[in-house]
């Protein structure tokens, strides 16, 4: 990516130092769009050989961050990135500019609490100048190479709504609900667990349609970000937009930055992210499962073999997820146009955040025992009251 879609280096409005130290970080800073390491190691010696120009760095690297936000990334896109793309000595320095920028607000937008309480600021250990001015441009060259990402939510700085006491009732219900469906060792009770958790998140959406055919209110769909991390990621990719479409939400895969942009009404993108993690961590649980009969039986785990199972695992969820849904739709027929005109919005507003998206076709390697065992997987997550209504779908 080219120097002018990158974040911008200049100073100009900036505090601080900007005298030798300044034109020392300005030399260093040249490198940042060069192609070969051998400016990075000349800039590193140059920031090295100069202590007063830390304070500076530090600072040019909280702009970086600053201007991110702007950009449309978040604290966790930021660190998910840089993690697929360097070291842990990187995301520390990370963890610390992303603390220190953050510090200077009295408020943040919703979601971004529980992002910062993730970031790993443990001591990293000892290093030479060199080699840490060398991790700090390389961090920096991959900040100011990132593209602009859709905004989903308010910035740092910008007018927020009001914050509300605590989180909604009922998504300590789901929450309370899927962490024992996680922690239990008896698969009836994690089905039982499980359907009743995606039951409430259906019946919240009939609750809110009916607020909304009430008292239509001006709210319109919001957005936000799910990581969708390696290895298998496709396959989670899928389990997520199956999670998504079957509550109302929509999906969008970006696999060069690892994670979906869920589009969805406030009040049903929290639910899909702790249905989509629980199962992911259940079906990953059976997956290993499944695995360890294989090797009893003689047979060695591969790639081919998880790779199987988990896109078994989503599509057959899928139908699931969505069995549930539309039954506990039929139950209040009347509110039908209602879901129907909200779910239509949160097509506009998906289509409105990305004009172009495309499908993309399943690239795995096909085990037979794989599919299988993924499948029996999803049918045993229990989603609906019994298993009428549901065998023999997907």
């Amino acid at each position: 990516m080219g120097h002018e879609d990158g974040v911008s280096t200049s100073n100009t409005g900036s505090t601080g130092n900007t005298g030798s130290s300044g034109s020392t970080v300005d030399r260093a800073f040249e490198a940042l769009y060069a192609s070969d390491d051998g400016s990075l190691d000349t800039a590193a010696s140059l920031l090295a050989a100069d202590r007063s120009a830390d304070a500076e760095l530090r600072r040019r690297g909280e702009e970086f961050v600053r201007t991110l936000w702007g950009r449309g990334w978040q604290p966790a896109d930021l660190v998910r990135v840089a993690r697929r793309e360097l070291s842990d000595e990187h995301l520390l320095v990370l963890a610390g500019l992303i603390l220190t920028e953050t510090g200077r607000y009295e408020t943040l937008p919703h979601r971004w609490r529980s992002q910062l309480d993730e970031l790993d600021v443990s001591p990293g250990r000892p290093t030479d100048r060199f080699s840490y001015a060398t991790t700090v441009l390389e961090l920096y060259r991959l900040l100011v190479r990132l593209p602009r990402l859709d905004a989903v939510g308010p910035v740092p700085g910008e007018t927020l709504p009001p914050a509300t006491a605590g989180e909604p009732r009922m998504l300590t219900r789901i929450r309370a609900l899927l962490a024992k469906a996680e922690a239990t060792g008896y698969p009836e009770e994690a089905e039982a667990l499980t359907a009743k958790a995606q039951e409430l998140m259906a019946r919240h959406s009939l609750d809110e349609a009916t607020l909304a055919a009430g008292a239509p209110s001006p709210e319109t769909p919001g957005a936000i970000r799910i990581g969708v991390e390696p290895p298998y990621e496709q396959a989670k990719a899928i389990l997520l937009d199956a999670v998504a479409t079957a509550n109302h939400c929509r999906a969008v895969w970006n696999e060069t930055y690892g994670f979906s942009t869920v589009v969805g009404f406030e009040a049903d993108l929290d639910p899909v992210e702790l249905l989509y993690t629980s199962l992911l961590v259940q079906g990953t649980a059976a997956m290993t499962r499944a695995e360890a009969e294989q090797r009893a039986g003689g047979r060695k785990r591969t790639k081919s073999f998880r790779q199987s199972f988990l896109l078994a695992y989503a599509n057959r969820l899928g139908a699931r997820l969505a069995a549930t849904s539309r039954r506990v739709a039929s139950e209040a027929p009347t509110l039908l146009p209602a879901l129907a005109s909200r779910d239509l919005a949160v097509s506009t507003r998906t289509d409105e955040l990305f004009p172009e998206t495309r499908a993309t076709r399943v690239r795995a390697a096909w085990d037979e025992e794989g599919w299988t065992h993924g499948a029996s997987a999803a049918d045993r997550a229990g989603l609906g009251p019994g298993r009428r209504g549901v065998e023999g779908r997907g």
